[in-house]
Order: structure tokens, then C-alpha cells, then sequence
């Protein structure tokens, strides 16, 4: 798995410079305030049993199905969890991506004997991917996809220090615009959507910093960060849909559609460089 391979190259990577950095035990120093940045990886959860809800009489309830004029569910061939690959279930979807990402941070640590605590601001971008595919007996597809446009961490830290090397534990708030987006093939009705959003949430992890010179370390971190993105709703009008569409059934306006998962979440595994004053 490729978070697999990029922990075994960071944990390889720390570890080249942890035998000397053991070895220094004058310099056991973490107080003080810090800048920095990291690099990493943003690997989505799994959200294989993820679909798409729909709202038939636009009463803001998400728990209807579209049926056909007939009776029978439009939606029948079902979902995935990706983006769709064509215009039909059978086509398959692709897998949602774990992306790299990049931060900038600056924090501050206060040190009693060896216990150190303090706070850590950051910000920055990830590339990562997720994506739900609704289909069609039409037939056609109906994707929602969400990226990190950017994000915002204010997080508290508490760690152990020994001879060189920090070990800690974080955890705090977390603020992110998400770019929300969506794409179909079904030719006929109309969409429209109500855009990109602003969501608030939390990240906590732990992880390790090396110092390999006095005011300089090199560190290993993991975190799980959770957004919650449950404002992004599409719109579906007539276009040049007759009445008899399943998608005007129930209400002449159209149907809402959102994606039933609220949680944009990942784990990131990430390689940080800290310069101290």
C-alpha cells in the first residue's frame, strides 16, 4: 500500500538520525517557541457503503427513493463508492484518491523536566480525492466529488522528551474549505448545486521529532482528521425532461440529491522539519 511504503521511508528516514541525536545528551532543550513546515500523504477512509439520498417532495427530509412512472426504483443498479468510470454500473467507478499534502506551522512548547507541552498553528493543502457515484436504470451516472481547497489546525501537544528526541501526542480544531463538485451524463434535466462549503472539525494523532542539530529537528506524525460536509445539495430541474420523469414525479419543481456520508475524512501520514528559536 503505498501509506505503507511512505511510513516505512519516513520512519527510515527519522531513524538514520536518531542514533546521534540519542547520543547528544547536552542538548535536551524543547522550550521555546518554532517554525516549520511537512510533507506527507492524505489517505482517504473507507467508505464503501456510501450512496446518494434523494429528496422527491422537497420537504428537506433526504429519505425518498425515485421511481420510475411505473413503480419501480430508478436508482435500482445502485452505487459506488468512487467516481464512475461510464455512464452505467456495470462500467465500474475509480477509487477515490490519497493525495500529498503540504503545511506551513509555527507553534510554541513550554518543557518541565522531561514532560513538554505547548501548541501547534497550521495550514495548507491536500490533494486528496473522494468521490460517491449514484446509477441510474436510464441509463446514467451521478457523481459527488470533494477536495481540500485548504485547511487550518489549531491543535494542543504533550509529549515526552529524552535525550535528543521528543515523542507526543496532539489533538485540536480543524477548519477547511471544501470544494464540492458534481457531474452526470443524464443529458436531460437540469443541475444545479449550491457550492463549495466551509466546515469545521477535528484532528488528532501523535508522533515524533529528532533533533539533529540544536535548533533543528526532523520529525515523523500521524494524524486522523475528520470534516464534516454535510451542506452540499444538487438541485435537479425538468430541462427538457418530460413530466413523466422520475425525477418529477413526486414535485413538478424536481428532486434534491446529497451524498449520504457527512464525514470528509483521512489519515495523514506526514514528514516535518522545524527550525527553534
Amino acid at each position: 500500500m503505498k501509506i505503507s511504503r511512505f511510513l516505512m521511508i519516513g520512519a527510515a528516514s527519522i531513524a538514520t538520525f536518531a542514533a546521534p541525536a540519542f547520543a547528544q545528551s547536552a542538548d535536551e532543550e524543547w522550550e521555546g517557541a518554532y517554525i516549520g513546515g511537512s510533507f506527507g500523504l492524505g489517505a482517504q477512509s473507507n467508505d464503501r457503503g456510501e450512496n446518494v439520498q434523494f429528496d422527491t417532495n422537497l420537504d428537506g427530509t433526504f429519505n425518498n427513493n425515485v421511481n420510475t412512472l411505473a413503480g419501480a426504483n430508478a436508482f435500482s443498479p445502485g452505487f459506488c463508492g468512487g467516481a464512475a468510470a461510464g455512464n452505467a454500473a456495470s462500467g465500474g467507478c475509480t477509487s477515490d484518491k490519497d493525495g500529498y499534502e503540504y503545511n506551513i506551522r509555527a507553534g510554541y512548547d513550554i518543557q518541565s523536566g522531561n514532560i513538554v507541552y505547548g501548541f501547534v498553528l497550521e495550514g495548507g493543502k491536500n490533494e486528496s480525492r473522494d468521490s460517491v457515484t449514484a446509477f441510474s436504470s436510464t441509463p446514467a451516472a451521478y457523481t459527488f466529488t470533494r477536495e481540500l481547497d485548504y485547511s487550518v489546525q489549531a491543535r494542543a501537544r504533550v509529549g515526552y522528551a529524552a535525550r535528543g528526541a521528543l515523542f507526543y501526542a496532539t489533538g485540536g480544531a480543524a477548519y477547511a474549505k471544501i470544494d464540492n463538485s458534481f457531474s452526470t451524463t443524464n443529458g436531460a434535466n437540469s443541475f444545479s448545486d449550491n457550492g463549495s462549503s466551509k466546515s469545521w472539525g477535528y484532528s488528532y494523532g501523535g508522533g515524533t521529532e529528532v533533533k539533529i542539530a540544536r535548533n533543528f529537528s526532523l520529525g515523523l506524525e500521524y494524524l486522523y482528521t475528520n470534516f464534516v460536509d454535510d451542506n452540499y445539495v444538487v438541485s435537479v430541474g425538468r430541462g427538457t425532461a418530460p413530466a413523466t420523469n422520475p425525477f418529477l414525479l413526486v414535485n413538478s419543481q424536481g428532486t434534491d440529491m446529497r451524498r449520504s456520508d457527512s464525514d470528509f475524512d483521512m489519515h495523514n501520514i506526514r514528514l516535518t522539519a522545524s527550525f527553534r528559536f
